[in-house]
């Protein structure tokens, strides 16, 4: 008997709420198949199984809000038989226990890391605020509104429409409620529900009327509700980080213009769709210079340092309704730029829509921030527990330049490293540094790698 958990998404994750189920009893699941989608502070993520076999039971509705560690599912092993019809089934946990002081870890997984710690008379659904008897209708609504088969996409566009799901037909598969959808619904929403219409209307009418104000107040306080869980997550993860990990940065100024000449020539050749932008070639320098400073790629857990055996780069990305995220590119040094390019694009276009995987939420090795599009000139970043470093990239400016003895004008901009003191010191900061710095003045040799990472 397998027991499927809920699996900790980063170490400010401490619970989530199950939206839906994407599996049923009886069904046979692979590696690596999406099983779920749980509601965490920061994002709705497709959450995947990490073994092969045949689901059993599910033992989570969706709608509840549980602690990382609580079994949702069994699951039957390859070649394992049912029970027998009179045999009575393993008893499973509750979901509502505690989530255990301490869970045993992966390293990739971050399970290691104890969640923070909350304020005991919190309540189990922080964001969900007790309904008053004007806003019943929309509390029922929302219920029924979990059960339904919606993607994380439309569900998160729903609420900025106010748009209501229960009863609205999906195009989907398996007749799932889909982004087009909503914003379908959201278009042929008849514009009563004015103001002065519901004034002229009879008292009897003000009760058919009542849910679409209602959606739109609760969608509006539900939104509300999400960004401070998202803060409070991100003041979480970021307050135990400053108290537990011993910072040290370095900072190394970077020029630009081999890396920007090459990369306006690869550009001219490739139609607009397909061309690259600078960031990418950051983001595979840094893949390649980790490799060769692994003291910076890995996690630090139960009091040692545990180097990671690929390089999973945590990307920032500020959401537009608020907040960030750091979900993973994977096995970046290996990835030709093209290849990096399309899944850059496509996790950001998934984490704005939040539809992001367990793997993605779950196991960066290395977090990488870059602000220079927002125009400032460095930024000196936060690690995020328990990974042991980040790397932070500020814009591109003219400056001057001392080159072959003589003072120029260079692109360039400021690469910065906050490194964990517990695993390296400044001598391998700067080694990083300086190797990021060199891999940027010879771009073409960043389009592959010379390995393959495992």
């Amino acid at each position: 008997m397998i027991e499927f958990r809920l699996p900790s998404l980063g170490s400010d994750m401490d619970e989530g709420q199950l939206v839906e189920w994407r599996v049923r009893p009886g069904q046979a699941v692979r590696k690596g198949d999406v099983v779920a989608v749980v509601d965490t502070a920061k994002a709705a993520v497709d959450v995947e199984i990490w073994v092969d076999g045949t689901v059993q039971r599910l033992l989570t509705e969706p709608g509840q809000t549980i602690p990382v560690g609580t079994v949702m599912a069994t699951l039957l092993a390859p070649g394992e038989a049912a029970p027998a019809a009179g045999e009575a089934p393993p008893p499973a946990k509750k979901a509502a226990a505690p989530a255990p002081a301490k869970r045993k870890g992966k390293a990739k997984r971050e399970e290691g890391v104890p969640a923070p710690a909350r304020a005991p008379a919190a309540p189990t659904e922080p964001s969900a605020p007790m309904p008053s008897p004007g806003t019943a209708v929309a509390v029922v609504s929302a219920r029924a509104e979990a059960r339904a088969r919606v993607t994380p996409a439309a569900r998160r566009r729903a609420g900025e429409l106010g748009v209501a799901l229960a009863g609205l037909a999906g195009s989907g598969p398996e007749g799932a409620v889909t982004l087009a959808d909503v914003e379908r619904a959201a278009r042929e929403r008849p514009p009563a529900a004015a103001a002065p219409a519901a004034a002229a209307a009879p008292a009897g009418a003000a009760v058919a009327a009542a849910p679409a104000g209602t959606d739109a107040a609760a969608a509006a306080a539900a939104a509300a509700a999400r960004l401070l869980a998202m803060r409070s997550a991100i003041a979480a993860a970021m307050a135990r980080s400053k108290r537990e990990i011993p910072h040290y940065q370095l900072a190394e100024p970077v020029p630009m213009r081999a890396a920007l000449d090459w990369l306006r020539q690869a550009n001219a050749e490739r139609p607009v769709t397909e061309r690259l932008l600078p960031v990418v070639l950051l983001l595979k320098a840094v893949a390649l210079a980790a490799r060769e400073v692994p003291e910076v790629n890995g996690f630090f857990v139960d009091g040692h340092y545990r180097p990671a055996t690929a390089v999973h780069l945590g990307v920032a990305i500020s959401l537009r309704q608020g907040g960030l995220v750091a979900p993973a590119l994977h096995d970046v040094a290996g990835k030709p730029l093209e290849v990096l390019m399309h899944d850059l694009a496509d996790l950001v276009r998934r984490a704005r829509a939040g539809s992001l995987r367990s793997s993605e939420m779950s196991d960066p090795t290395l977090t990488v921030t870059n602000l220079g599009d927002s125009g400032v000139e460095a930024v000196y970043g936060v690690i995020y527990p328990p990974q042991v470093a980040l790397v932070g990239f500020g814009r591109v400016a003219e400056r001057p330049w001392v080159e072959d003895g003589r003072i120029t004008v260079m692109p360039a901009l400021t690469a910065s490293l906050a490194a964990d003191h517990r695993v390296s010191d400044g001598h391998r900061g700067a080694r990083f540094l300086a190797r990021l710095r060199d891999l940027l003045q010879q771009p073409q040799d960043l389009q592959g790698s010379p390995h393959e990472e495992s």
